[in-house]
């Protein structure tokens, strides 16, 4: 009792101390209140400055008047902003947002080498007006901020009301029963954010525990979900995705983040110049793979280490005693970390498991998947021995770790166990297909739980979410919620998300490129072309994904139903060989050549070959060079998915000009509609395509490519990055509020 009277004591006293503090201030608050509000205005103002001063400086640059029109519009949607304009070194106003007052004048606007602040009335309101220089090579402006300060009399009021109701409460409150009651709140509350946290984390698993919720329960449940990945959609429209801004990510969302990727291929490869090694050189080869493609621009951005098989014959020459070079060679910028892998650990892990079994498994292009045990435990040991150099490689004991393709389903988990606090994000290339054809694989059970090992498990698009979803479903035990796009197994959650990969923008390779006029001239000349000849290109791997041989009959079709096509258009396929030790790609090859020279027998003479077939290894700068000679581009995958081909020849086309005919199995196409969509699968309807194409007019090109290119410009590579490390930073916030909650569930006592 003694301790019971003391608290209510002291409680009582501390509630007289309050009143009489309230009562001493109250004539005071509101021109503090109107201080405060003030200062919230300006640091509102400055905010609004730091976010849009980079594209305001380029839109400048560029005299984008209706794109700097369109940023103050988006900007001037915050209900406290009056408007947003610019004003120039002439006094002139600017692309002003739409409700900018007719009385403001810019020669109201109080010029500083810094940031000013300034109040001015219009219509009977106070508006405080921040001002902030802005510099573009010779140009200088004044970036304006015009907040309406109506609010802060309302806001006055309503604190004051609010004061008096609050000392009258205080003054009947009965010191004891507020002593009580905060007690029993504060029992209540930590009851239930672990409710919360179990529910959460759980999934309701824990039944003895089950109890109505309250209304502070789906409170604080809110909480958590809200800060769940990818609850809260980000809005990337208004952002120019580049390295800097992938840059200014990582340190501002994810500062001392250390970034490590796991692929199969390498970004440079080194080779001898010949087999014999004799007196060779070494030589650099950058590999035609769309990992490849996507990943380099990232890692140049972000920097990281990058681990991937050494694949090259000169590879280990070139490294230091740890495995590791530094790439790439002109500019460095990340490390890559190379893994060595034996011939029959490749053939059973990479040509064996992963091309052999998953490859044709996950595609679907009627190409008998094969499984052997053998290739099973080579694919077992390499993704372990990845796992390994990855926590060999961190030098933290929560990396980004983003795991790369089909070729490491198994890693995710094997990471998660020797780095529990890691982030690990999977992204899977290939399409994921429905549960029952995923059901043929032996080891389906296993390679699910190794990939719902990753905090984030990415594919390109949402149907492939949808049918990963239903394969979890139907051969795993978990729990998914689909609501917020997620699985639990075992307490761990991954979330699961589409991400439409895409290229850089600009293309590294378009730099010192020549114009379209000499790169189609050159072309032509390499290839004894006459001038005046239609190209349509086609760049691939030789894989039976890709649909080469169903564009090339597409070619014979056009040439069959109009033979005035003959001695007028040439299809040029470049295609790099891989994985030639698989018979299904061995014959594919044979195939091509041998359609190649049938198809040329039938339309062509000695002076013309409609098919140009050129099976070798492009370097990106020569494939970009043919996308600019050419009039159309075909991509013909039967099933793919996402293919960046598609996206490399619109980002080639700076003259906004030429056809993309794209299969309506990629992931591809579902961004980029203004491609004239093909089944791959019926010759005829390709063959009609091919000639639309071929007779479109100038016009109707360029509003088609404007558009693709605009698309593939703002959706870009590191605008695929952004997002997952976004994600990964949400993922990584929520994971510090369960840990801090999970905490004070052990130690109640230390929690204040």
């Amino acid at each position: 009792m003694l301790r019971v009277e003391t608290t209510l004591k002291y409680a009582t006293l501390g509630l007289a101390a309050i009143v009489l503090v309230a009562l001493a201030i109250a004539p005071f608050s509101k021109s503090l209140i109107e201080q405060w509000s003030r200062y919230d205005v300006e640091e509102r103002s400055r905010l609004v400055y730091n976010s849009i001063h980079g594209p305001v400086v380029r839109a400048m640059a560029d005299r984008a008047w209706d794109r700097l029109g369109s940023i103050f519009e988006g900007v001037a949607q915050d209900e406290r902003i009056l408007a947003v304009g610019l004003c120039d070194e002439a006094g002139t106003l600017v692309s002003p947002s739409k409700l900018m007052p007719r009385t403001f004048s810019c020669e109201k606007v109080a010029r500083s080498e810094g940031e000013s602040f300034s109040s001015i009335v219009n219509d009977g309101r106070k508006v405080l007006v921040g001002s902030f220089p802005i510099v573009d090579r010779a140009q200088k402006a004044y970036l304006v901020v015009l907040h309406d300060l109506s609010f802060i009399d309302a806001r006055s009021g309503e604190a004051q009301t609010f004061l008096v109701a609050t000392l009258a409460g205080v003054v009947i409150t009965v010191a004891g029963a507020a002593s009580i009651v905060a007690v029993l709140t504060f029992r209540g509350w930590m009851r239930s954010l672990q409710q919360a946290v179990a529910d959460i984390r759980f999934g309701g698993a824990r039944v003895t525990e089950r109890r109505e919720l309250t209304p502070i329960d789906m409170q604080i449940q809110a909480l958590l979900r809200e800060i769940d990945v990818g609850k809260v959609p980000f809005e990337t429209a208004q952002i120019d995705w580049s390295p800097r801004t992938l840059q200014d990510l990582l340190h501002n969302a994810l500062p001392g983040a250390e970034v490590l990727i796991v692929s199969n291929r390498e970004p440079y490869i080194h080779n001898y110049s010949d087999h014999s090694h004799s007196g060779a050189t070494i030589t650099l080869q950058t590999p035609a793979s769309g990992v490849v493609s996507a990943l380099e621009p990232v890692m140049r951005a972000c920097g990281g280490t990058w681990i991937a098989h050494g694949s090259g014959d000169a590879d280990r020459e070139t490294v230091d005693a740890r495995d590791t070079i530094a790439v790439p060679p002109d500019a460095p910028s990340y490390t890559l970390r190379r893994v060595w892998i034996s011939e029959e650990e490749q053939d059973g892990y990479y040509y064996g498991l992963a091309n052999e079994g998953l490859w044709p498994l996950c595609h679907i292009a009627f190409v008998r998947p094969v499984f052997r045990e053998t290739d099973w435990r080579a694919y077992e040991a390499i993704n372990r021995r990845f796992a390994d150099a990855v926590a060999a490689e961190a030098r933290s004991e929560d990396p980004i770790v983003l795991v790369q393709d089909y070729h490491f389903a198994l890693a995710p988990r094997m990471i998660r166990e020797k780095l529990p606090k890691a982030t690990i994000i999977t992204f899977w290339h290939i399409p994921w297909p429905n549960a029952e054809t995923f059901g043929i694989c032996p080891w389906k059970e296993r390679i699910i739980e190794g990939l719902l090992g990753s905090t984030i498990l990415g594919f390109h698009t949402q149907f492939h979410c949808n049918n990963f979803f239903e394969t979890v479903d139907r051969f795993v035990e978990s729990r998914i919620d689909r609501e917020h796009a997620a699985v639990t197994l075992a307490a761990h959650e991954t979330m699961v998300r589409a991400y439409p990969i895409s290229i850089e923008w600009p293309p590294k390779a378009l730099v010192g490129q020549p114009s379209i006029e000499t790169c189609r001239a050159e072309v032509r000349h390499k290839l004894g072309l006459p001038a005046d000849v239609a190209i349509g290109v086609g760049v691939e791997r030789f894989d039976y994904t890709k649909g080469i041989l169903d564009r090339m009959k597409a070619v014979d079709g056009l040439l069959t139903l109009d033979p005035s096509w003959k001695g007028r258009f040439v299809f040029v396929q470049v295609a790099a060989p891989t994985r030639s030790k698989l018979p299904s790609y061995k014959m594919l090859q044979s195939e091509a050549v041998a359609l190649a020279d049938e198809i040329n027998a039938r339309h062509g003479d000695a002076t013309y070959m409609p098919i140009r077939l050129i099976v070798c290894h492009h370097e990106p700068a020569e494939v970009l060079r043919l996308f600019r000679a050419a009039d159309l581009c075909i991509v013909s995958s039967l099933h793919d998915g996402m293919n960046l081909v598609a996206k490399e020849f619109i980002a080639s086309r700076d003259d906004e000009r030429g056809v993309l005919v794209l299969s309506s199995f990629t992931g591809a196409s579902r961004e980029l509609s203004e491609a004239l969509i093909v089944n791959p699968y019926d010759t005829h309807a390709m063959a009609n395509a091919l000639d639309a194409a071929l007779r479109m007019p100038v016009d109707e090109q360029c509003e088609r490519m404007r558009l693709m290119r605009q698309q593939v410009r703002e959706r870009n590579v590191y605008r695929w990055a952004g997002r997952m490390l976004i994600d990964a930073a949400r993922s990584r916030q929520r994971q510090r509020i369960l840990d801090i909650a999970e905490r004070s569930d052990r130690h109640p006592a230390k929690i204040h």
